[in-house]
């Protein structure tokens, strides 16, 4: 088993471990598996060290904002996996599901008074950095927070990156060392450390852990859940087994097909991987062996960096569907984490370059033809066919196609009274309806829509400015779109396809 790098791991407050304590706690709140979790593996590492049990606590607290059955139940799915993987390996673990708001207040510290040490997830958004830094004052314990986000540890880059190209660039120059350090495959696996004879039902009297029947995500005991129950389950299952077969069709059925039609709504062929990979269900990690097995890949293949000098191709030495979905996986998605960890305003608007606000603000009066109530936008009753069926793929479904997202956000700034409100309807949007909202990833693509990770544009147009402008009509002529307005397109809509743009 691998040591887990120490860039990887923050400490959380000055207390030293205890080693009179029962157990290791694994804390498990972002990164929601049992496999190529460098979280898990550093926990392992304290239990062997100190030769004592391992303790896996995954929790979901009911009161965050946006919670709902759809996000619950997808989490919920996940922990049904992962009790089944840490009973099959004889390590304990508990999943806790909080009832009623608060009931969770109170466990973390209650465990923690038995634990030699505590180690958690640093996953650098949402409410989660706040919470454990605020549980890691209250313990009397030592308690660590291990990234295990990507490929490139958050911390390896002290800069925050303005586009796409420039980190693309930095990677190709300082990545290859971290190819050699990855998460370990089966962790439980290891038995050089004890397992806890007897599971400590009496720790949890106070806080009783998930029933069976809300682990199996029954109907009855997810209606008790005193979250938004109008948000309704998502089209995908959730947890490490879905993962897995998710990423098997990818590279079995549409990888071959991934640069070319990955934009084309009709064809299908993304990867559907984002929402496991935002509740942490499967490792990027993984993900990048498993594709670079298929294609004979080992790190000595990469391409001559002075070569490359920031492109999209030709860098890794891999087919080009392969490199394609590799600059999603590696470049743009841990762009977000690079943003998220250094800038604590990154789902603020004052976050976006100079020249977007700038632009943005000389547009700021222009006249709006539609102005849409967010209930008009949630119900996709604009009068735009293919920007309503993207919203109603997003609520139904709980995901948006790729490309479209992109169109969608642009509509939602052109109808919006100020660019201020279109971030807010945005951010409200994705974040309850999407399950890979709430996401470094999900947020770089809404800030992207205005101007984060791009340039000014031209010629300046009314409300853009200088921001990068996109219509509906422009992008029926370059997608194929018959299939996918079938589907999602309210029936009741028979005029045009796109009305008045």
């Amino acid at each position: 088993m691998n040591c887990v790098p120490q860039l990887r791991c923050l400490s959380l407050n000055s207390h030293a471990p205890q080693s009179n304590g029962e157990f290791v706690l694994y804390w498990m709140n972002a990164n929601r598996r049992l496999s190529f979790n460098f979280g898990l593996d550093r926990a392992i590492e304290w239990a062997r060290q100190l030769n004592r049990p391992l303790l896996i606590l995954e929790a979901l607290r009911c009161d965050y904002q946006y919670a709902s059955r759809r996000l619950h139940s997808f989490v919920i799915q996940g922990m049904h996996d992962n009790q089944k993987e840490a009973t099959r390996q004889g390590h304990a673990y508990a999943a806790y599901v909080e009832g009623i708001p608060g009931q969770g207040s109170g466990l973390i510290e209650s465990l923690a008074k038995q634990a030699c040490v505590v180690v958690t997830d640093d996953f650098p958004c949402f409410f989660l950095p706040k919470m454990i830094r605020a549980v890691a004052r209250r313990i009397p314990v030592r308690m660590e927070a291990v990234d295990s986000n990507g490929l490139l540890p958050m911390r390896a880059a002290d800069q925050v990156f303005p586009t796409a190209y420039a980190f693309r660039r930095y990677l190709q120059k300082t990545l290859t060392p971290h190819l050699t350090q990855f998460p370990t495959a089966e962790p439980l696996a290891d038995r050089t450390i004890p397992r806890l004879s007897k599971f400590p039902s009496h720790l949890f009297s106070e806080h009783p852990l998930a029933s069976p029947e809300l682990l199996r995500c029954e109907s009855a005991a997810l209606d008790r859940l005193p979250v938004d129950q109008s948000v309704r389950e998502a089209v995908m299952k959730g947890g490490s087994v879905s993962a897995d077969q998710c990423l098997q069709q990818f590279l079995d059925r549409r990888l071959s097909r991934y640069a070319e039609e990955r934009n084309q709504p009709d064809e299908d062929a993304s990867s559907g991987l984002s929402p496991y990979l935002h509740f942490g269900h499967i490792s990027a990690h993984e993900i990048f062996l498993r594709l670079a097995k298929g294609e004979n890949w080992s790190v000595d293949r990469l391409g001559d960096v002075r070569q490359t000098r920031g492109g999209r191709s030709g860098w890794w030495g891999m087919a080009e569907n392969a490199e394609s979905f590799l600059d999603e996986l590696i470049t743009w998605r841990e762009l977000g984490f690079n943003m998220c960890w250094q800038r604590p305003d990154y789902d603020k608007y004052e976050s976006l370059p100079d020249w977007a606000q700038e632009t943005l603000h000389e547009h700021a009066s222009d006249p709006r033809q539609y102005d849409y109530s967010l209930e008009k936008l949630q119900a996709g009753k604009t009068h735009d066919r293919l920007w309503n069926a993207a919203q109603n793929q997003l609520v139904t479904e709980g995901r948006m196609h790729n490309y479209l997202r992109m169109l969608w956000g642009k509509k939602i700034l052109k109808w919006s009274r100020t660019p201020q409100r279109a971030l807010e309807v945005m951010l409200e949007l994705n974040n309850r309806f999407a399950v890979d909202g709430r996401d470094p990833n999900s947020y770089s693509g809404i800030f992207w829509v205005l101007g984060r990770y791009d340039r000014a544009w031209g010629p300046e147009r009314p409300i853009f400015g200088k921001i990068r402008y996109m219509t509906s009509e422009n992008t029926a002529r370059k997608l194929t779109l018959t299939k996918y307005l079938n589907r999602y397109a309210p029936k009741r809509e028979t005029g045009g396809l796109f009305g008045m743009q």
